[in-house]
Parts: C-alpha cells; structure tokens; sequence
C-alpha cells in the first residue's frame, strides 16, 4: 500500500501558480496518495515557523513553495533542513537563471503578476463580454468578439468560452438545435470562428446524467442516441460548409481544447 504524503503548497501571493505547478506535477504519478493545504499570502518568518512546526507534527510532509522575496525563501528552505522537512522552492532556480540571462536583478516582489495593467483590464472587459453572451444570449452583438464556438449541447462551449475569456479573449458561444439556423450574420464575421464536435456515444452520458440531476424525464429525443447522432452528423456539414475549423473534444480537456483555439487564432493572424 502507498504511503500517503502531507503535502503544503506556501505562497507569498495568492497561491495559484503553485497550484497549477503542483496539479501538473500530481498528474505524473498514477500513485501519489495526499493531503493537501495551502497556505497564501505568507509574508513573515512567524507563518513559516508555524508550518514547519505543523509539518514536524505530521509524517510524510513536504513543502512546495513559491516564495520570491530572498531572504524569506532562504528561511523557508534552512527551516525546513534544520527540521528534516523534504522542501522545494518552485521559482527560486528560474529567477535566478532569467536573472544571469537578461544581466538584470529581479525585483523579488510579491504578487508582481497581478498589478492592475491593460492586460489586467483586457481579462476583466473579456470575462465580462463572454459571460454575457454565454450560450447564445446577444448574438446580435457578434462583430465585437474574438472567438465564437458552436456546437452542438454538452460539447464544453461554456467551460471553454471562460477559459479563453481568463486569457483575453472576448468570446461567444452559440449552441446549434437541430432545425434551426444559424444567425447569417457569422458569414460576416472577422472573429475566430470554431466547430466543437464530440463522440455521439459520449455524449449521451453526459446528457443522461444531466437529466439526471435536473430530474426531467421529459427530454428523451436529448439523450436518445440516433437524435445525437443526426446532431452532430448535422453540426459537421455546417462546418464543413462554411470552412470552419473543427475540434472534437471528446477526449480533450477544456485547457487542451483551449490550447487548440489558441494555436489556430495564432496561425489566422499570421494568414
């Protein structure tokens, strides 16, 4: 049986990009039993001492840090090996490398990468937009989005829509309905636009366990698997006929589908 690991992620700042560290490392190994407890904003030598001494408390604990202001991360680290507590600083070797290639000292300031700049408000105003025109609402307004994504229900349109809006991108979703069209104004459109298709199959579970939850019996042409089929059969020749890029998210995740969108505005600048 595995042994299961205590793990604290420390951050001097909100504590997502080690969160985002820590779920990409955790994903490498199928066996990796733990706990997790995160620690944000921790800005003192006091904070530190608490946790290490939670640490020593518990067996098989180890701490992931992102710790940027010098003096703080050497505390951290000589605290965690005076204790025998594994410890391991995530920015620390980058900074210091970026730092020897661009001949510059680092300002080791917390929380640096959410000053409120343009990018900061670009991400606000496109979070905004798409949540606004989130499944269909307000397509009247299309010439002021970035990406448009149609598809077919339950194919992640709205899941992606945020995604891409948390990375700038002003973006609409439009779920396709068998017999009905789509607005003729996409033809017109400069925006990115984006077929999403999914396994026929795959798809009925995910409906069935949506109907589920809503506890409607009454929608058995929505999870009937031939009225899928016609679905997405239906949706592909609407992509096909306007040369619209297509992804099949079936076996993708949001960010990987996401990734994908992301590479193809990329190559439509470059066009």
């Amino acid at each position: 049986m595995n042994e299961k690991y205590n793990v604290y992620l420390v951050s001097d700042s909100t504590g997502e990009t080690l969160d985002r560290i820590f779920l990409s490392l955790k994903s490498q190994f199928a066996n990796f039993e733990y706990n997790k407890k995160e620690f944000a904003f921790v800005r003192t030598e006091q904070q530190i001492d608490k946790i290490i001494k939670e640490c020593v408390n518990l067996e098989n604990s180890l701490i992931l840090y992102t710790i940027v202001e010098t003096k703080l991360a050497k505390y951290i680290s000589n605290q965690s090996n005076k204790n025998s507590v594994p410890c391991f600083g995530i920015l620390g070797n980058l900074i210091l490398s970026f730092s020897k290639l661009l001949n510059q000292k680092a300002i080791h300031k917390p929380s640096a990468q959410h000053v409120l700049d343009e990018d900061y408000y670009k991400r606000i105003e496109a979070i905004q937009f798409t949540m606004a025109h989130d499944d269909g609402k307000k397509i009247d307004d299309l010439k002021n989005a970035d990406v448009i994504l149609l598809g077919v229900s339950r194919t992640s349109k709205t899941p992606t829509s945020i995604y891409l809006a948390n990375r700038g991108y002003k973006t609409i979703n439009i779920p396709l309905v068998l017999d009905h069209k789509i607005p003729k104004s996409l033809s017109n459109s400069s925006a990115c636009i984006i077929g999403l298709v999914a396994d026929p199959e795959r798809l009925a579970d995910i409906r069935r366990n949506r109907v589920a939850i809503m506890n409607d019996h009454n929608l058995k042409e929505y999870t009937d698997l031939d009225s899928i089929k016609k679905e997405v059969n239906e949706s592909k020749n609407i992509f096909k006929r306007n040369n619209w890029p297509i992804i099949d998210v079936t076996r993708r995740s949001v960010e990987e589908t996401a990734a994908s969108i992301l590479k193809i505005i990329e190559i439509k600048k470059h066009k």
